[in-house]
């Protein structure tokens, strides 16, 4: 007989609801959510300044919120999205106080809270507690933060999650994840489960049909394209990006010995998803370097798994992440990746993969991408070139430009990926079980 828990709502607390990775992971863990039993719902932050208040309600917020990326999403899927005013250092006790506000206007509405904004977590969650919530979580999902004082408060504010107590769950999205929020010791004691960052991946499956209605649709047709997506800022060194996309346009110009002469005549490009604060420094960038004309700077696309279809290949030169899901994206559409060593390596799940350095320059990354295009393994037996080069027909043709057999190593790529935990719709059945027994 069916345990009958009748309805558990969940709540997930994160900085806004834009096109972040967190953000994207956990709309896909919600869509796959058997949701007559577990609901979920958002506590975003917005800034208090249009309010006029320090303190505001989270209906005053509400009422002067900019509406963000997933809420008609999360609205249509019957969650409800709810309001803090954004944490800025200075407003501590104002912060404090909106928190117990808030908790204590919605008592026992929630069996768990799920914390993802762990900057700030040791400060809500112990709130909440207090306020009754049966289950608190922290869920890491960054091995690093940015440069500078922002960095050095981020970490100041998560230590207390290093001490047993203050949650009573911490999820991490990877090993690195788990050891730069919650440290070397509740690692080592096993007080960190990793829960990685699953896709849809059907949904990510190569696709000819997509692959050309985009590439029509972009003026790409007869392109090479080289493909990124994230968000623009610091860790995802979009500066070193746009560098490697310039050498790998200047070998081509300078090929005298015609090594890439398979690819001389076809147009190059880079086409990157993805918006943020650093958006218009690459652009000017790329003004610099002469490439901005071969550039594609696509933006939010809600339809994002077609244009991983587009690309040819996959350029992820990140400083620090937690689990990158659209690594994980790329490989489901059995796109060949080339990623900084950088990033957990839990992501290297597949022949696909190739882990460099971002300490190197980035010709070495441009040199590798040209010759995986042509399939050129004279230069190197490395054991991922020789397992990718067992996964291509053997009558690929660049002048197609359909690298590889990708259609027909899906299902293989697929597996690999599932079996290694990337499959959202099993990890929402795992993660229904938890919200709904408090344990695994």
């Amino acid at each position: 007989m069916e345990d009958n828990y009748g309805q558990i709502r969940v709540l997930h607390v994160l900085g806004g609801l834009g096109v972040g990775g967190a953000e994207c992971r956990i709309m896909d863990l919600y869509r796959n959510m058997n949701r007559d039993r577990v609901q979920f719902d958002f506590l975003v932050h917005y800034s208090p300044d249009k309010t006029g208040k320090k303190s505001p309600t989270s209906d005053e917020l509400m009422a002067v919120r900019e509406p963000d990326y997933f809420d008609n999403t999360v609205y249509s899927l019957g969650g409800r999205i709810f309001c803090l005013p954004k944490f800025v250092g200075t407003n501590l006790l104002d912060y404090k106080a909106a928190i117990k506000k808030f908790f204590n206007e919605h008592r026992d509405e929630w069996k768990v809270v799920q914390g993802h904004m762990t900057s700030t977590a040791a400060i809500y969650l112990p709130i909440a507690k207090k306020a009754g919530i049966p289950i608190l979580v922290a869920h890491a999902r960054s091995a690093g933060v940015d440069k500078g004082v922002k960095g050095v408060a981020t970490n100041f504010l998560r230590t207390p999650l290093r001490k047993e107590g203050i949650t009573d769950y911490n999820f991490a999205c990877s090993k690195e994840a788990g050891i730069a929020v919650f440290g070397n010791t509740l690692m080592e004691k096993g007080k960190v489960k990793i829960i990685p960052n699953a896709i849809d991946l059907k949904n990510f499956a190569y696709d000819e049909e997509k692959r050309n209605k985009i590439r029509k649709e972009l003026g790409v047709s007869n392109a090479v394209v080289i493909g990124h997506v994230g968000s623009f800022r610091y860790a995802k060194n979009h500066e070193f990006l746009l560098q490697v996309f310039f050498g790998i346009c200047k070998m081509l110009e300078n090929d005298a010995d015609n090594k890439y002469c398979m690819l001389h005549g076809i147009r190059m490009k880079l086409l990157m998803l993805g918006t943020g604060p650093l958006m218009d420094d690459m652009k000017k960038l790329a003004d610099r370097l002469g490439i901005y004309d071969k550039c594609i700077f696509a933006g939010n696309k809600s339809n994002a798994a077609d244009y991983y279809q587009a690309m040819d290949y996959f350029c992820f030169p990140s400083r620090y992440e937690g689990l990158p899901g659209s690594v994980i994206e790329a490989q489901a559409a059995g796109l060949q990746c080339v990623v900084s060593d950088f990033v957990t390596p839990e992501v290297d799940v597949t022949e696909l993969v190739t882990m460099m350095s971002i300490n190197d320059d980035p010709k070495k990354w441009s040199k590798k991408i040209l010759d995986d295009l042509i399939l050129d393994d004279n230069d190197s037996d490395d054991e991922a070139d020789a397992g990718y080069e067992s996964l291509v027909a053997t009558g690929n043709s660049a002048g197609g430009c359909s690298l590889g057999d990708r259609e027909g190593t899906s299902d293989y790529i697929l597996n690999k990926l599932r079996d290694a935990g990337f499959d959202v719709k099993l990890q929402a059945k795992q993660m229904a079980y938890f919200y709904e027994r408090g344990n695994f």
